[in-house]
């Protein structure tokens, strides 16, 4: 039985912000979207995730405006990060920092976010560890962290 998207009797911001962003994958393709990744085969490679619940995760995401289709290189399309969707940049970045300090991956990081600026790490409260000052989400570089490589992608049929 599927759940329904919705929480019926809810009547909370939290509940609201869950219905469209609560599904499983959703958090992890806004992740993979800050992170730079920007057409439907390279989220499909990175996440491991069935076609098909991609296709649904986009859609809403696409329909509640965190991304947004725009034309890319040739005749695919791209996704991108609207406005609303870098709002979510707090939230993504609380809770990957929660899962660091409390569900470590052995062996550190997979990924780190550097101060653009520097080139220092940037803490789990999005300060840069060399000049102290908060860094925007536009001022942030994604570079390989010390942990386990993910597992290579399976070729797209």
């Amino acid at each position: 039985m599927t759940l329904p998207r919705d929480y019926g009797g809810q009547s909370c911001a939290l509940s609201r912000s869950m219905e469209i962003v609560g599904e499983r994958w959703t958090l992890l393709i806004v992740r993979d979207a800050f992170q730079g990744v920007r057409r439907f085969g390279e989220f499909a490679a990175h996440l491991s995730v069935p076609r098909a619940v991609l296709t649904d995760r986009l859609a809403t995401l696409t329909g509640a405006g965190v991304l947004e289709r725009r034309p890319g290189a040739g005749r695919r399309e791209v996704y991108g990060l609207t406005a609303k969707g870098i709002a979510l940049w707090p939230a993504v970045r609380a809770l990957s920092a929660w899962g660091e300090r409390f569900h470590p991956a052995e062996g550190g990081a997979r990924r780190v976010y550097v101060h653009a600026a520097d080139g220092a790490p940037v803490d789990e409260d999005g300060r840069c560890t060399a000049c102290g000052g908060h860094v925007p989400v536009a001022d942030l570089v994604v570079v390989p962290g010390p942990g386990p490589r993910p597992p290579a992608p399976a070729p797209i049929p």
